[in-house]
């Protein structure tokens, strides 16, 4: 059984719809959240998916675990996993982790995040890479700032435990 680690962090950007992306690329250039990004996961470790990676590459100043299941894959500088669970075991004692995407990645990770940062994005874009329903018997919104054609909101995870919903 999973359990939720006090400092993983999901971070993404979201649709309306849920729609995170089309497989390749995000539907939408927020340069404003492209910075809020860079500021909030500077430093922390990132995990993501091979896919994720191959769209934005190893960023400067933070570490990259890119999980694949494929066993020949490497890339300098990044440090490979085969499930999310080796991923966040290579960063344990990091401080806070970020998983950063994309869709089957944030399935995966979502049982052991205790903290969600989402760009709340006032589009409805067609794609077919989603985030997972955020439901609120699990997550509790904390914060919310809203900005023209978005909102930046953080949910941390309820404190009931599973057995008492």
């Amino acid at each position: 059984m999973s359990e939720v680690r006090p400092n993983v962090t999901m971070i993404a950007a979201v649709g309306r719809n849920g729609v995170i992306g089309d497989g390749e690329t995000m539907p939408w250039h927020l340069s404003e959240d492209l910075k809020f990004f860079k500021r909030t996961t500077m430093g922390h470790p990132m995990v993501m998916g091979r896919r994720t990676f191959d769209s934005m590459g190893a960023l400067p100043g933070r570490r990259s675990v890119v999980v694949t299941r494929s066993r020949d894959w490497s890339h300098d500088g990044v440090e490979v996993a085969h499930s999310v669970e080796e991923a966040l075991d290579l960063v344990a004692g990091d401080g806070e982790v970020f998983v950063v995407g994309g869709g089957e990645v944030y399935r995966l990770a979502l049982p052991y995040v205790a903290r969600l940062v989402i760009t709340e994005v006032d589009q409805s874009p067609e794609g077919s890479v989603t985030f997972p329903e955020i439901d609120p018997e699990d997550w509790v919104e904390t914060s919310r700032e809203a900005r023209t054609g978005f909102a930046w909101v953080t949910y941390e995870r309820s404190s009931r435990p599973p057995e008492a919903r």
